[in-house]
């Protein structure tokens, strides 16, 4: 769990914490760290951390800074700085991300992009109105 160690979030501060037995459905939004040991069906966009526990379900579009995940994940993952998939890692989805680790066993079904999200998701939204242009222009 390398993205949540004292040197790199010095601060130690954990916002919000979705226990084993907790199921959200739902749109999160926040700036602060999350921890997400249970289930969450929806998005969850933050400025901070995200961990994803061993035992967690996610089916939702997650974006923040540093996510390390070590659970299952149904849905796109988009990380500024990094994304950490530990070995016991189930992710169904696309993923962005300045820089990736992936450890061996962890289980990875998408595309992956690398570099500066900001820049790929322009380079996503200018190939969707491209296609949309070459759509309208078939009709």
């Amino acid at each position: 769990m390398a993205i949540f160690n004292k040197e790199e979030n010095p601060s130690q501060e954990i916002e919000t914490i979705i226990g084993p037995s907790v199921t959200l459905e739902g749109n999160v939004v926040g700036n602060g760290d999350v921890i997400i040991e249970g289930s969450i069906h929806g998005t969850l966009k933050t400025e901070g951390y995200v961990k994803i526990g061993k035992d967690a379900k996610v089916k939702a579009e997650i974006k923040g800074s540093k996510i390390f995940v070590a659970g299952e994940v149904h849905g796109n993952i988009s990380a500024t700085s990094m994304l950490e998939l530990s070995s016991t890692a189930r992710v169904i989805g696309n993923i962005q991300t300045q820089n990736l680790s992936i450890e061996s066993g962890a289980s990875f079904q998408g595309k992956s992009s690398m570099g500066p999200v900001e820049e790929q998701q322009e380079k996503n939204k200018i190939a969707k109105q491209k296609n949309s242009q070459m759509a309208k222009e078939v009709k």
